[in-house]
């Protein structure tokens, strides 16, 4: 069984002509219900994180910080990320989603779950947003996921065009959870070196997959594949979290690395094989970037195909 975490509430997170809008949900939940991929999901209702969860990864100082801003009806909390009036409680739902998606499938109520949340949260740090980011929605659900339901090893999969910093410094000296990203590089927001590879307790717990521009898809795919496998076998996590991520698909307006529609299957394909393999195919998708509108909603549907797929088998 598929969990889907869907809820007209992430359409209140109104970021205007922000290329982080409403409509991409808009447009995704639609395309979900016309193909009747969306019925074939068992639908989850949606909470507000519990804040003992937030506050494993983000500060109090700075969560009070975006809750303040909110209530004044919103603005730029830095640079790229902007903020409505409901956004600060959209995005608690967003990270309570993705807590509530690892509960369930940790306690064997499903092997897998897709969150469609925003705003994204793989850039943003404890202390500040960055990068259209509020909180960061898997290193929240990861970091519960050891905390309060006794795993020892949890691995984070990021195949967003932008290396997911945010995640990956949360986790820097981190033994217990480990950190895989493959993103266009040198690119946004110019950290994922492959010599990042944590430190302390954590150092080699990070695993960075930089792509430069002009890749073949069959040498991304076989790169990505390749590097997991070995990754998943050193690590042998009991849960994997998805940072899912479409703007590598060619005709993203500002990310690419020339993917198509198909390859999201792949790789989708690939982390279904290795869940099942090490994590009793526990396997929880979130969310990130995506920002063509016509394209996105191909790319979710393409990806959550492989995930029904797998429950027929």
């Amino acid at each position: 069984m598929t969990l889907l975490y869907s809820d007209p509430c992430f359409l209140d997170h109104d970021t205007g002509s922000h290329p982080e809008c409403a409509e991409r949900l808009r447009r995704v939940n639609a395309h979900l219900r016309e193909t009747g991929l969306a019925s074939r999901c068992e639908l989850q209702d949606v909470v507000p994180v519990d804040p003992r969860n937030l506050h494993r990864v983000h500060t109090e100082k700075y969560a009070a910080q975006v809750r303040e801003l909110s209530t004044r009806g919103g603005g730029r909390i830095e640079a790229d990320t902007a903020l409505s009036e409901r956004s600060y409680d959209v995005a608690l739902r967003a990270a309570g989603a993705a807590c509530h998606a690892v509960q369930r499938v940790v306690r064997g109520a499903a092997s897998r779950a897709l969150c469609l949340v925003r705003p994204p949260g793989h850039h943003s740090l404890s202390k500040s947003a960055m990068g259209f980011c509020l909180f960061n929605n898997v290193a929240i659900a990861a970091r519960m996921a050891i905390a309060k339901l006794e795993l020892d090893r949890v691995l984070i999969v990021d195949w967003d065009v932008h290396h997911g910093n945010g995640t990956q410094d949360t986790f820097w000296e981190d033994e217990q959870v480990g950190f895989l990203s493959v993103h266009r590089f040198p690119f946004y927001p110019g950290t994922g070196d492959s010599d990042e590879t944590g430190s302390g307790p954590g150092l080699g717990t990070t695993l960075n997959l930089p792509i430069t521009f002009g890749i073949s898809r069959r040498d991304y795919a076989q790169k990505f594949t390749t590097e997991l496998l070995h990754f998943a076998d050193k690590l042998k996590p009991q849960l994997i979290i998805i940072s899912a991520g479409f703007d590598s698909h060619r005709l993203d307006p500002i990310g690419s690395l020339g993917l198509e529609v198909e390859d999201f299957g792949t790789l989708t394909k690939a982390l279904i094989d290795v869940a099942n393999e090490h994590a009793e195919g526990r396997l929880v998708s979130v969310l990130e970037g995506g920002y063509n509108v016509d394209i996105l909603p191909l790319c979710v549907a393409e990806h959550l195909t492989e995930l029904l797929k797998a429950d027929a088998t």
